[in-house]
């Protein structure tokens, strides 16, 4: 006797035959989901690598290697127009200036009395690369220049790949000095070329200046002046940046004007220095050594 839940006959098989491509058909929506998920899972991150990896290769196809920095040029001759500015500044810049935005003044040491030709002796000790000898040397030649007179300056930059580069500057190599006052004695150890880990070598300090540069100087800072062994700078007096982006012809024509960034730093250091050197010379010359911007300079001295 049939079962009563089996169908029978054509119409049973029909209805077995559906319920067969039913559960084939939902088997391969099955299969056909799992793929898609798996694509989902697996295609699309890949495709966001592909395209990422696409994209940074179109970039860096399209950008340019960075520039290197210029290479400063080698020292060669002080413009005269330059060295003429810096002789030739007047007394009243100098008293409107006073101590300007100067930073550091001379520290105080104590030794015995450095001369030469029966002079004070100041010993400057810097580089051609140095940034800091940059900015300090225009503070330097401004102050000696009202002792004396300078001869054969040199003119250069600090180093291109540096702090503050390309600092316009000027250079004691082979540089002279003349005075009735004082003596100066300008090493610039190495030039702004590179070479190796450094740059290529310049002057030499004598055995008797390495001595002073070791008693005075244990941490080989530079710019080292000793100004005859009273007072000593190290490093620079006044922040370099105000000099960055000029030539020298423009760092020399903004001394001309006491409300320049420029003259604050340069002038008002160079006010310090000259009362550093009066010290030396017992207040000669007499009418730059009671100056009022002096006078405002001997105020940042350490007793």
């Amino acid at each position: 006797m049939p079962n009563k839940a089996e169908p029978v006959g054509k119409g049973g098989k029909n209805v077995t035959h559906a319920r067969e491509r039913a559960r084939l058909l939902k088997a391969q929506r099955e299969r056909r989901e799992a793929r898609r998920r798996l694509l989902i899972r697996v295609g699309i991150p890949l495709l966001v690598v592909v395209l990422v990896i696409a994209v940074m290769v179109a970039v860096r196809a399209t950008q340019q290697p960075a520039a290197a920095p210029a290479p400063a040029p080698a020292s060669g001759s002080a413009d005269a127009a330059v060295t003429q500015a810096l002789a030739a500044i007047p007394a009243d810049t100098f008293n409107a200036v006073g101590t300007g935005t100067v930073k550091a003044a001379p520290t105080a040491i104590t030794g015995p009395a450095l001369t030469a030709d029966d002079k004070p002796r100041v010993l400057y000790v810097g580089a051609e690369y140095c940034p800091y000898c940059a900015a300090e040397r225009w503070p330097m030649v401004v102050a000696l220049s009202r002792f004396g007179s300078f001869s054969d300056l040199g003119q250069t930059t600090s180093a291109g790949a540096d702090v503050y580069p390309s600092t316009a500057t000027l250079s004691f190599h082979g540089a002279g000095y003349t005075s009735d006052l004082l003596s100066f004695t300008g090493v610039e150890t190495t030039t702004n070329v590179p070479s190796g880990n450094g740059y290529t070598p310049l002057d030499t300090l004598s055995v008797t200046d390495q001595a002073l540069d070791s008693q005075y100087n244990s941490a080989g800072s530079i710019p080292f002046v000793d100004f005859g062994n009273r007072y000593l700078i190290s490093g620079a007096s006044y922040d370099p940046a105000v000099l960055q982006g000029l030539t020298h012809e423009q760092i020399a024509t903004a001394l001309a004007d006491p409300s320049s960034p420029v003259a604050q730093a340069v002038i008002g250091t160079a006010n310090v220095i000259t009362a550093a050197l009066c010290k030396l010379t017992d207040n000669h010359p007499a009418d730059v050594c009671s100056s009022a911007g002096v006078v405002a300079g001997a105020a940042k001295l350490a007793a």
